[in-house]
């Protein structure tokens, strides 16, 4: 048995663990260890990432660098590291996924879809670890070692496994071999991201006994996981230092300044102004570390929390953002002399900034510590593009020489493509593209905006994960403010000489007046650079939507004939028009029913007899009211249900609900709705009808 050694350096009340092996365990309690990333790993290692990505992407910005087709089927070259053995007739083929020789670990997988079986290999174990279905292994790991505990699939559902990528370590000391048998033709998306360990590294293998021996330690880190805000425990016992400061209109006012060795383990801001949403974007905050010229973190101080523009909340590991617009960072900043926290006001009207800092006692190392970076830079006015060899681009998000290590990133869009389905106005197409020091292609290329995200299928609902999510997606669709954030806490990306960080920006069509605005976290050691650059007052505006809109009839809106339900509503009785840039025409039909059973009328004409397909544009909102619905009047169920309920926590949306109308004849048709809540207001904005 190997026996892990634990080595401890105290300085006053920070301790600092080092074990001599790295084990499941020891990689589970990494998920909750925010003091851990301060620090250059020991033993060292690199993070990379084996995907579906299209192979033909070989050459960076040569001809084929923006090639799309990464897990469909039908690839001209498979997606694959090796083909093992090509199908024959109904035999289907294998295809090598990694082979990583030498001490490593799984940290993150994630898929789309995958058909086929998955087999894994550790060491040199001629029985795989796993052999079974490629999707089971890739979104819940563990499920299959679950025997022995009382753990559920359930409980690791959300905190383990996140959306659709899941952070079950794996260790291994030798090997990792991961071969898919399946059908190439069938959909493959996948991605496997692990740590590969120098040589010197102590590694233990992973054994199914494994979920077994550490039950009691998922369940405490899934725990804290599911819970952040309530369970999440700091290290330090020093007293919160209180923040309070007004800031006029394009002034500069200290709001901390620590002047011995030590971090901050925490710091929570609250912003209030006349205009919250511009004060929050036109603020920027500095967290200057050992009186460096250029502070190492400059963000708009709203954006710095990962949900802006605007208060949109949301929980994760590393920040909260409450619904009463109170933002929490524990991402450990630590300095070796001192910290000073300043505030920039950008904006002509003044800003009170409330808040606390959480010191504490820190061991500068001075070969491995590393301050917290925080860089935001947008582009407003962007083109983007659906054509790879027409305008797709590469945006960089971190540009850097140096040694630190990458943690995070967060995304700030304005989408203002007028196709009302996600077939049409998504934006994510685009692959994530990694380069860490002597990387000739990058070791992590991905397979889409939304999968680095940890989602999918440009889903647009909102969402919080401990280290991914979407809080803000106005709609409909993907249309309006689109806000995602990903941490890479078990599976941050270390760079001992430099990093090039890209994403592509690629639509489903050319769509100007894209706005892109990103976020990249990292720790860096002195001496590191980067592409950073001032920010200017055009960056900070708020992109604001055109104020005046149509849906597009194209992609998955082809052929669909959009009406204002405005110009729909037989009768305006109990109705106003709400104004603004998220509706139809710039402005939303909002009725207000007296009582539950009252009634409203949209009439609309179809030309052929035929099968129909609807599209009715609702509004979201936090008082939402429900309705159901009939056409002539047969009940007609939207999104499979029998009513709407159009009641959502925080925001304002646009959505777009369908339903399928079967023998409709040519001329006048009524759909009615009937209000289910009294006094809650139901917003209509367009309704769409298409011959199938």
């Amino acid at each position: 048995m190997r026996i892990a050694v634990i080595l401890c350096l105290c300085v006053g009340l920070s301790c600092v663990s080092y074990a001599a092996s790295i084990t499941t365990g020891s990689l589970i309690d990494e998920m909750v260890d925010m003091h851990r990333l301060t620090r250059f790993p020991k033993p060292a290692y690199k993070t990379v990432q084996f995907s579906s990505y299209d192979r033909r992407s070989s050459v960076p910005e040569g001809k084929e660098w923006f090639a799309n087709s990464d897990g469909f089927g039908n690839e001209q070259i498979p997606n694959f590291e090796a083909v093992i053995k090509a199908p024959e007739g109904d035999v289907p083929g294998e295809y090598l996924m990694c082979d990583v020789r030498g001490p490593g670990a799984i940290v993150r997988l994630w898929t789309a879809r995958i058909a086929g079986t998955l087999r894994v290999y550790l060491d040199d174990a001629d029985t795989p670890l796993y052999n079974g279905p490629a999707e089971e292994f890739s979104l819940h790991p563990y499920n299959r070692f679950l025997q022995g505990t009382d753990l559920t699939p359930e409980f690791l559902t959300g905190t383990i496994h996140q959306r659709n990528a899941s952070y079950a370590p794996i260790p291994f000391a030798k090997r990792c071999r991961v071969v898919w048998v399946g059908n190439h033709k069938e959909t493959h998306f996948y991605e496997i991201q692990m740590r590969t360990y120098t040589e010197e590294a102590e590694v233990v293998t992973f054994s199914p006994h494994d979920v077994e021996t550490n039950s009691e330690r998922i369940r405490r880190v899934a725990s804290i996981l599911a819970n952040v805000d309530r369970e999440w425990t700091y290290r330090s016992k020093e007293t919160p230092v209180p923040i309070s400061v007004k800031v006029a209109p394009h002034a500069v006012e200290e709001g901390l300044k620590l002047n011995m060795p030590g971090a901050l383990e925490n710091l929570v801001l609250k912003v209030d102004a006349p205009d919250v949403e511009r004060a929050l974007r036109q603020t920027i905050l500095h967290v200057e570390c050992d009186k460096f010229p250029w502070a190492q973190v400059q963000c708009p101080l709203g954006d710095f929390f990962g949900a802006g523009p605007g208060v949109n909340p949301y929980t994760s590991v590393p920040f909260t953002v409450a619904p009463d617009g109170t933002m929490t960072c524990r991402y450990v900043m630590p300095y070796e002399a001192s910290l000073r926290i300043f505030f920039e006001n950008r904006g002509d009207q003044e800003v009170v900034i409330s808040g606390s800092a959480l010191p504490m006692d820190y061991a500068w190392d001075g070969e491995r510590s590393m301050h917290f970076r925080a860089r935001w830079r947008v582009d407003h006015g962007l083109v983007a593009s659906g054509r790879a060899r027409m305008g797709v681009q590469d945006l960089p998000f971190l540009v850097a020489r140096g040694r630190g290590v990458y943690v995070g990133t967060a995304v700030m869009l304005l989408n203002p493509n007028p196709v009302p389905t996600s077939w049409g106005n998504w934006w994510g197409e685009g692959d994530e593209k990694i380069f860490v020091d002597d990387d000739v292609r990058p070791s992590i290329f991905g397979t889409g905006s939304e999968d680095y995200f940890n989602y999918a299928w440009s889903a647009n609902d909102l969402f919080a994960f401990p280290y991914c999510g979407q809080p803000r997606n106005d709609g409909p669709a993907n249309r309006g403010f689109v806000v995602n954030y990903r941490w890479h806490v078990l599976d941050p990306l270390p760079f001992s000489q430099n990093m090039a960080f890209y994403m592509e920006l690629f639509s489903h069509e050319r769509t100007e007046g894209f706005s892109y605005g990103r976020i990249s976290y990292c720790y860096g050691r002195p001496g590191l650079i980067d592409d950073n650059v001032p920010l200017t007052n055009e960056d900070l505006r708020i992109p604001e939507l055109p104020a005046s809109w149509e849906p597009a009839s194209r992609f998955g809106a082809r052929k669909f004939v959009f009406r204002a339900c405005e110009d729909l509503a037989a009768s305006r009785t109990s109705t106003r028009l709400e104004a603004g840039g998220l509706w139809q025409g710039g402005r939303v039909l909002v009725w207000t029913p007296a009582k539950v059973g009252d009634k409203l009328e949209l009439s609309f004409t179809v030309t052929e007899e035929g099968d129909y397909g609807l599209l009715l544009a609702c509004m979201f909102r936090p008082d939402g009211g429900a309705f159901r619905a009939t056409v002539d009047r047969n009940d007609v169920s939207f999104n499979g249900e029998e009513s709407v309920n159009l009641a959502t926590p925080h925001h304002v949306q646009s959505r777009v609900v369908g339903a399928q109308l079967r023998e409709m004849r040519a001329g006048r048709h009524e759909m009615t709705l009937t209000a289910l809540k009294a006094g809650k207001p139901i917003g209509l904005d367009f309704l769409g009808f298409r011959k199938n």
